[in-house]
């Protein structure tokens, strides 16, 4: 792990200065820190300066059921037939609202496609309608399940059980 040396102000070294001096002067303006965080009672600047994107949490927040992604609200669809396109299921899923993703995984080996897509919508309500609606409908002739990709389960008690 490499050192980090910081200085804490300006330092004037004379030209016309002993070198052992402008050395002694510049040692006592470093400060030498070694590895991650620095110690308790620094400042954390490099915390400061990162601002990461984050979910917020909205009207359904703290609630058990379907929770938000950083890009919008993502139906997670099962049974779909292994030679559904992209185009089928955005023709099947555009009549609910604006879709902005579609995520289909294809099997390496045979280049179909697995079973299952991502289906993402920026708002709650066209997710939930084309859940409401889809769910147990037929694509291509298969029977197709459409449920929440994200969703927090219900609040666990803090009572523990004695087990015999």
């Amino acid at each position: 792990m490499a050192d980090v040396l910081d200085i804490n102000d300006a330092v004037d070294i004379d030209v016309e200065d002993e070198g052992e001096q402008s050395v002694l002067r510049l040692k006592d303006k470093v400060l030498k820190r070694k590895g991650r965080g620095f110690g308790a009672g620094e400042s954390r600047e490099h915390e400061k300066i990162r601002d990461y994107e984050s979910v917020e949490m909205g009207d359904h927040g703290d609630e058990p059921g379907p929770q938000k992604s950083v890009e919008g609200w993502i139906l997670f669809v099962t049974s779909v037939h292994e030679e559904a396109t992209e185009d089928d299921l955005s023709e099947k899923f555009s009549e609910f609202g604006n879709i902005k993703n579609i995520s289909i995984n294809l099997d390496r080996r045979t280049g179909f496609l697995k079973g299952y897509a991502l289906i993402e919508y920026g708002t709650y309500e066209d997710a939930s309608s084309a859940r409401e609606a889809l769910n147990g409908s037929s694509l291509l002739g298969q029977t197709i399940g459409v449920d929440w990709c994200f969703v927090k389960g219900a609040k666990k008690s803090k009572k523990k059980s004695k087990r015999h």
